[in-house]
């Protein structure tokens, strides 16, 4: 029979620290702020998930590498900005990566998540509160699909293959903003367009510098070069590779798009500014005999014949009035306007 039990400790403000271990006959839960505690609960014979959230907590990480001996400079990796990699050492395998929720406007929301893989455990370090597992963590409690008839390998694997199916749904997003971008750039391009579509960009460089190091990182999985993960398991890690292989292209793709809208926003606004110079040269074409007439009988001279005549200025309005119907009709033929 199954045995399932739970038991939950409040934790820190800001700060989750989980227990969650686990076999084909077992089940069990444990939170607390307490990693002594914790560390206690942990089953040798089970595999044994452990959950951080929140990473400003220096005496929880330090107990924890305490008991799990982790190397110095994988702490420093798992507290900085880095890089996706894979990187080996005697006792554990050790995975970073970019966690994304999602995009709002034209901003991506995302966290660093770092593994742990040992030969039973998983230490799983999170930036904030909240992410993409919880449907998995009830999946692995009602014991559904795979994950508690395999190893810790496994549960990796399940975990880098929910954030990485998360990048799709971002993906997605992005592409509807280009569309929407699209559509206003070729009816009314603005400078706000511009700035999104700048944002964007810088939004798309962000991903091409999380998408390729995570892609190499993958790759020294498949390729069998970790003891940590089973051979049998390697397939696994490899539909993963293909996966984000695939977001690559997409995303290289949507990477071209936006250099094209770019371009194509530079030469909308362009022609929108030529059509505004063309109506403002064809004003100013128009008004240039009209003030040379007007300048000429403004000059006053005292033996102008015209100005005695009783006529001449309704005669001088019927000339400007020639002249302007003239110059309207040949900018019509020639389609200036």
């Amino acid at each position: 029979m199954i045995k399932r039990s739970e038991e939950i400790k409040p934790a820190m403000p800001g700060v989750i620290l989980e227990l969650i271990t686990y076999n084909r006959e077992k089940y069990n839960k444990f939170e607390s702020s307490d990693p002594d505690e914790l560390i206690t609960r942990l089953q040798p014979d089970q595999v044994n998930w452990v959950n951080l959230d929140g990473l400003n907590n220096s005496d929880i990480i330090e107990k924890l590498q305490a008991h799990f001996c982790l190397h110095p400079l994988l702490v420093d990796d798992v507290l900085a900005d880095q890089r996706p990699k894979a990187e080996e050492y005697d006792d554990y395998l050790f995975v970073t990566l970019k966690m994304l929720y999602r995009i709002e406007g034209t901003s991506i929301d995302y966290e660093q998540v770092s593994f742990v893989l040992g030969s039973n455990y998983l230490l799983t370090f999170q930036e904030k509160e909240g992410d993409l597992f919880e449907g998995f963590r009830e999946r692995i409690r009602q014991d559904l699909g795979k994950v508690r008839k395999k190893h810790a390998d496994y549960l990796l694997y399940r975990l880098i293959d929910i954030i990485v199916d998360n990048y799709y749904a971002v993906l997605d997003r992005i592409g509807d903003i280009i569309d929407d971008i699209e559509e206003t750039v070729y009816e009314n391009p603005t400078n706000e367009t511009f700035y999104k579509i700048q944002a964007l960009k810088k939004e798309l460089i962000y991903l091409r510098k999380a998408l390729y190091p995570l892609r190499d990182a993958l790759s020294k999985l498949v390729k069998g070069e970790s003891d940590f993960v089973r051979e049998e398991n390697l397939r696994y890690f490899s539909d993963v590779y293909d996966h984000v292989s695939h977001i690559i292209d997409s995303m290289d793709t949507f990477k071209d798009l936006t250099s094209s809208l770019m371009d194509i926003h530079i030469n909308a606004m362009n022609t929108k500014m030529n059509e505004v110079m063309k109506v403002l040269t064809v004003i100013s074409t128009i008004f240039m005999p009209l003030t040379f007439i007007v300048g000429v009988y403004g000059m006053n001279f005292k033996f102008m014949p015209e100005l005695d005549w009783q006529y001449g200025y309704f005669l001088v309005w019927g000339i400007m009035g020639a002249i302007f119907v003239t110059m309207m009709i040949y900018f019509k033929k020639k389609k200036w306007f």
